[in-house]
């Protein structure tokens, strides 16, 4: 009978802790339930399943030591590790998108690779648990002694590699070992036990994965308790070595207080992904009201235009609000993707459009670039203006940003459609097919676009039953709007006061729909055969920054639907630092090609400043200029790029 009691107590307990999931709005649709038949991302999805991840197994067993230090640790034979104390966490990243990339692209070698990396992780674990090899070669007694030795982060991304693998091939060896690590850490760290602040934050984030994988509790407990760990420094009973930055490590105050963006850029967007994650699973309100606050910080005083975060290569993060310098912009690739993993969960808590605005403009924009069109080349990070001086790398030192573009392109289905019990959410305009279960019938969602180079968008809905009522929420991106975000830190200039438009097609037939969250709502019966057709305006705008952000004083920088442009030296007599861009200028859209990429090029006739060739003089001419996307830019070798142009002479800053 107690045990009858004990257990009715326990499963009392697991219902209210789900029940209060209800605090998340919406649902995503697992990226491996979506076929993804885009021109522009299918394409680029293709060449990180074939280019890209060749390209990390090579530097990740060929290249570099990073696996020969598991097969170190395996061997027990007291050699030396090589490279960064991090370095375990790419070979994690790698994994991941190779998981991924299973999925989508079944490949029976690459799987056997995968196999065989997670033979040597496995055979480099510790009887305890523990499994990190820069302290296993270099001696285990120093370990957990060192907040910011990356410990919890190299965990973090082998738990969220274990899980994409275990959902991939079902195949449980790489999940187990995980587990066994998590069950080590949670013995040694929580309440009652030792303190402990993730010097790099990912574990918290990879414990909620685990915790929805497993249905284990304490893993969602642990990730809630690294968390609120944060900030108390000063309290009694926490004798850690202090950081030499604590808000470097977002750790001034509790993660339920903070109001505003500090530090570095990644570890802040895996701070607050993972808080969000915690959120939904609990129903803790403080988390959400708090990330409100932090994210409005970030997007209406500290974002790129690009979507890129993090404006200082000092700390890889935050400076001071409206301090986004161009030509020395940081904008880390990982820190626009943890903009993308950040704003799909406060989509998905609030079911509010904007994360999702901001989702896109990252996306397309700052997350993009660091990918080259070819696959293999990277950048670290994105500046917005160059000489000359930069250059797309094949490989870095601190390697974290090519396996991270790399699980994102392969898994970007995860962010394109979502569910609620009152319908279905299209999140992402991307040529695409899912069939999405509601609580009275499963849907089959076909979606064809060519987006982003034109705003024809053809939605086919054919739910299963006869006939079924529920909504249909289509995003309606603020791009379209004059002013792309509330408070007003970017403005389109070009497209008057005129008040929003939303129309569209059923069947052909021409209707008016409600706007709600960001959301066109379509409230009706759906029967087989039933097509919703919508056309986003491409008209090409000129944006303005706010007075404040004095670096983009009388400049302008150029967008066409969600992708910002910039113009590069390569299409312009080499020089994209001599060219005057008027407030009223009227550009033609093109169709060109970069490489073997096919785009819509922008084209205008403007002033452009020359030289005299004895220095002396220098004058005006009119001259037809070409902007291509920015996140093509680089690809054809190195030369000079601006995305924002001045408006007048007296600001040209001409590179001679």
């Amino acid at each position: 009978m107690k045990k009858v009691f004990l257990f009715l107590l326990v499963y009392i307990f697991q219902l209210n802790l789900f029940a209060q999931t209800k605090l998340q709005k919406i649902e995503f649709i697992n990226f491996s339930q979506v076929n993804v038949t885009d021109a522009f991302w299918k394409p680029k999805i293709d060449k990180v399943a074939t280019k890209t991840l060749a390209a990390c197994i090579y530097q990740t067993e060929v290249a570099t030591p990073r696996i020969r230090n598991f097969e170190r640790v395996a061997r027990n034979k007291g050699e030396q590790h090589e490279g960064i104390f991090y370095d375990d966490s790419d070979v994690f990243k790698a994994l991941e998108a190779m998981a991924y990339s299973l999925k989508t692209h079944p490949n029976a070698e690459m799987e056997k690779k995968c196999d065989e990396w997670i033979d040597k992780i496995a055979a480099a674990q510790q009887p305890d648990g523990y499994l990190n090899t820069w302290y296993t070669l270099k001696g285990l007694q120093d370990r957990y002694t060192d907040m910011s030795m990356h410990e919890d982060y190299n965990a973090g991304h082998m738990i969220e590699a274990a899980v994409a693998y275990y959902n991939a091939t079902g195949k449980r060896k790489f999940l187990d070992v995980c587990i066994k690590w998590a069950d080590h850490f949670d013995a040694l760290f929580g309440p009652g036990k030792r303190h402990w602040v993730t010097g790099h934050q990912e574990l918290e984030l990879a414990l909620v994965k685990l915790y929805k994988t497993t249905k284990n509790e304490r893993y969602l407990k642990l990730a809630d308790w690294l968390l609120s760990e944060r900030g108390k420094r000063l309290a009694k009973g926490y004798t850690w070595t202090d950081w030499k930055d604590t808000a470097y490590a977002q750790d001034v105050l509790p993660v339920k207080e903070q109001t505003q963006i500090t530090g570095h850029a990644v570890r802040a967007m895996y701070m607050y992904t993972g808080a969000a994650d915690v959120a939904a699973q609990t129903g803790d309100v403080d988390y959400i009201r708090a990330m409100k606050t932090v994210w409005q910080d970030v997007v209406f005083r500290n974002m790129y235009i690009t979507g890129g975060i993090g404006s200082a290569g000092s700390n890889e993060g935050f400076s001071q609000d409206y301090d986004l310098p161009n030509e020395q912009a940081y904008c880390e690739t990982c820190a626009s993707v943890g903009m993308v993993f950040w704003n799909q969960r406060m989509n998905a808590l609030t079911g509010d459009a904007m994360y999702m605005d901001v989702l896109e403009r990252s996306l397309y924009n700052g997350a993009l670039d660091g990918l080259s069109l070819t696959g293999d080349r990277f950048f670290y990070g994105n500046p917005l203006a160059s000489r000359g001086q930069h250059q797309r790398r094949e490989w870095f030192g601190t390697a974290c940003c090519p396996a991270n573009i790399a699980r994102m392109v392969a898994s970007l289905g995860d962010y394109i459609y979502a569910k609620s019990d009152e319908g279905i959410y299209v999140n992402l305009f991307v040529g695409s097919n899912t069939s999405i279960q509601l609580p009275k019938t499963k849907v089959d969602v076909k979606m064809e676009t060519n987006y982003p180079w034109d705003g024809q968008v053809k939605i086919a809905v054919d739910p299963q039953i006869k006939k079924q009522k529920f909504k249909l929420y289509v995003r309606i991106p603020d791009w379209m709007y004059n002013q792309l975000n509330t408070d007003g830190l970017y403005r389109i200039t070009n497209t008057g006061s005129k008040p929003l438009q939303i129309s569209y097609k059923i069947n052909g037939k021409l209707l008016s729909g409600t706007y709600e969250n960001g959301y066109l709502v379509i409230n009706q019966e759906w029967k087989k055969g039933d097509v919703v057709e919508l056309e986003l305006p491409m008209d090409v705008k000129l944006i303005e920054a706010k007075a404040e952000l004095k670096q983009n004083n009388n400049r302008i920088a150029i967008q066409r639907g969600p992708v910002v442009y910039c113009v590069e030296g390569t299409d312009n007599n080499n020089k994209a630092w001599n060219i005057v861009l008027p407030a009223d200028t009227k550009f033609e859209t093109i169709d060109y090609k970069i490489m073997d990429e096919q785009v819509k090029a922008l084209t205008a006739e403007v002033p452009v400043v020359i030289v005299a060739e004895d220095g002396l003089s220098i004058r005006t001419e009119k001259r037809k200029i070409i902007a291509i996307p920015y996140y093509t830019w680089a690809n054809r070798g190195k030369n000079e790029m601006q995305v924002w142009l001045p408006t007048t002479i007296k600001d040209v800053k001409i590179n001679y």
